[in-house]
């Protein structure tokens, strides 16, 4: 029987931000984008993450295809830059929502892993990015979910995640003129 996860309420209670604090996570800056596109868009109770690669302080610890092979990043590895780049994602979606607190719910993530031929473990992967959304955002952070390989990533990076969420209405009135 197919189940159905039921909406999420706003959380004005500041539930997202103790959890972050009780997870030890902290939000990152918002990392500059690489081409011409902004970091998130907001359209009005949902923001759209473009691809947020693992970034730490503008780089990557980690470059390369994912997979069991020589010289390819561990797929424990990766699992790990997937949460880097979930909390990238998340950051730059709170900076659209006016905080982490005004995000409603996780909608959708898509996860890329820049995978070595032959390697089929993305969902895997993907999952280091899932577990950190329910980490955060509990009941709220259940989403759908696409696990993609492909063969190449931006900067060479191995993973790179997108979030769609919901947010609570803007308040602001926007006029025309």
């Amino acid at each position: 029987m197919p189940t159905t996860t039921p909406p999420a309420e706003p959380d004005a209670s500041g539930a997202h931000s103790a959890r972050l604090a009780r997870h030890g996570l902290v939000l990152p800056v918002v990392a500059s984008p690489v081409a011409a596109y902004e970091p998130a868009v907001r359209s009005g109770a949902w923001v759209w993450t473009s691809g947020q690669l693992p970034l730490v302080d503008g780089r990557l610890d980690e470059r390369g295809k994912v997979g069991d092979g020589p010289g390819c990043v561990t797929p424990e590895a990766a699992t790990l830059l997937a949460r880097t780049a979930a909390l990238n994602a998340i950051a730059a979606a709170a900076a659209q929502a006016g905080g982490i607190d005004r995000i409603r719910r996780v909608v959708k993530l898509v996860g890329f892993v820049a995978s070595d031929p032959g390697f089929t473990g993305q969902p895997a992967v993907v999952n280091g990015a899932s577990e950190v959304l329910h980490a955060v955002f509990g009941a709220a952070g259940a989403h759908a979910r696409s696990a993609v390989g492909v063969a190449a990533l931006p900067l060479d990076a191995p993973v790179e995640i997108e979030l769609v969420v919901e947010v609570e209405a803007d308040e602001r009135v926007v006029t025309g003129g």
